[in-house]
């Protein structure tokens, strides 16, 4: 699809001032990599919360949301479960119940089924706002088209719903038209394609940042980046007069053709870093591992070194080392204490299922509370008698706890330990 022909000729307008442009490469330039500690407290957090989203994705993928529970231990390492499953849901016991010997079947408890419920509605009152999304993700690439399998693995991060092909792509035949067979998960070689150009869908958060500031000042500022470097970040002088002559540049929009760009120029990089704001900026947290991000490079025209431009520019972006992954977090949608400032409404979906944890969390330290002091009792009453009596000391259960017997196997009698 061509793009209108007004948009065209802005572009050509654009190159003829681009080519003027004094800005040297930024190839030899040298950027040092600071940890944020608040960011990287930010990302730590998500750690149990992505840990038992894979666990109960396991269960709701499977027919009729069962699953048999040894099938289930057995997916700890692909799940990257750092403890052993029926550990696990000892300490998170509203996530999924487990029904009595002698074949226990997992599925989901009655808050994650509550939750369930929830996220269906809040999904089918966003419809809209998920269509325009991933309208813009579409109009992002240079095909008007995205591999529904790049799509898929990338859902979450945007805040699409799990069957978006089925619950939300039908819904918008003007924006949306499926080519090919996607599968029952999404695997299979299909594309989403844009039928039909959106305008008003075509403008970059930057962009219409710059509108705002239109409409409150009665001009409107020429459209760029807002660099936050954190506190005490310098940057050396070379790299300081880079800057500040590549933010002269003109803003390339993420939405514009950039065929006629020359790869590896300061413009081609402000293009680059346009399409890696945008994109971060559509998603739920602002903030995406960066294989994910890599799978759209054919699409999005980012170069096989594409990650490197999120630590030339730490006043934009910042990578996260947390979690084993690298992940790239658009600094300006964060404060200083690691807190979103502007609050995707899907980000209760997650509040919600975090809760659901911390509540069943709760009820399990209270039962491990009063067990230890039943032991303590029990040690006291055997001392007196001047016996003793083979009880788990507290220090075993919490090893049992923290370290959930790594390494060893899960087997059918330890299921039923944690029967429903």
């Amino acid at each position: 699809m061509l793009l209108p022909a007004a948009a065209a000729a802005a572009a050509r307008g654009a190159y003829r001032l681009l080519t003027l442009s004094p800005v040297r490469r930024i190839s030899s330039l040298k950027v040092p990599w600071r940890r944020d500690p608040a960011l990287d407290a930010t990302i730590a957090c998500d750690r149990r919360f992505r840990q038992a989203s894979r666990l109960i994705r396991e269960v709701l993928l499977s027919p009729g949301r069962r699953l048999l529970f040894r099938y289930l231990t057995k997916r700890r390492e692909r799940i990257r479960l750092p403890v052993r499953v029926p550990i696990f849901l000892q300490k998170y016991p509203t996530l999924l119940s487990v029904s009595s010997p002698p074949e226990p079947v997992a599925y989901p408890s009655p808050q994650l089924l509550a939750f369930l419920d929830f996220a269906s509605r809040l999904h089918e009152q966003h419809a809209p706002h998920h269509a325009s999304r991933l309208a813009k993700l579409l109009m992002i690439s240079s095909t008007r088209a995205l591999h529904v399998t790049k799509i898929a693995a990338a859902k979450r991060d945007f805040g699409f719903p799990d069957d978006f092909l089925v619950s939300l792509v039908p819904k918008y035949p003007h924006l949306f038209r499926l080519v090919g067979d996607p599968g029952p998960d999404a695997s299979g070689d299909a594309f989403l394609e844009l039928v039909s150009w959106d305008e008003k869908l075509a403008k970059s958060v930057i962009e219409m940042r710059a509108d705002k500031e239109a409409d409150v000042i009665g001009i409107r500022p020429r459209p760029n980046f807002a660099v936050k470097l954190p506190k005490g970040f310098y940057l050396k002088k070379e790299m300081r007069e880079w800057l500040r002559d590549w933010l002269e540049l003109p803003y390339v929009s993420p939405y514009t053709d950039a065929s006629w760009l020359e790869p590896g120029s300061p413009v081609s990089e402000k293009r680059l870093i346009g399409v890696l704001h945008e994109v971060l900026s559509l998603s739920v947290e602002r903030r995406m591992a960066v294989p994910i991000i890599g799978k759209f490079c054919e699409e999005y025209r980012l170069s096989n070194a594409f990650a490197n431009a999120f630590t030339r520019h730490p006043g934009i972006f910042y990578v996260s080392l947390k979690g084993g992954i690298k992940t790239a977090v658009l600094r300006e949608a964060y404060n200083e204490n690691g807190e979103l400032v502007d609050r995707d409404p899907l980000i209760e979906l997650k509040e919600r299922f975090v809760a659901i944890m911390d509540e069943g969390h709760k009820t399990y330290l209270e039962e491990l509370r009063k067990k230890n002091e039943n032991l303590q009792k029990q040690r006291e009453v055997a001392a007196r008698k001047g016996g003793s009596v083979a009880v788990e000391s507290e220090e075993q259960l919490e090893e049992e706890d923290t370290l959930g017997a790594e390494g060893d196997d899960d087997s059918h009698d330890t299921s039923a330990r944690y029967a429903h």
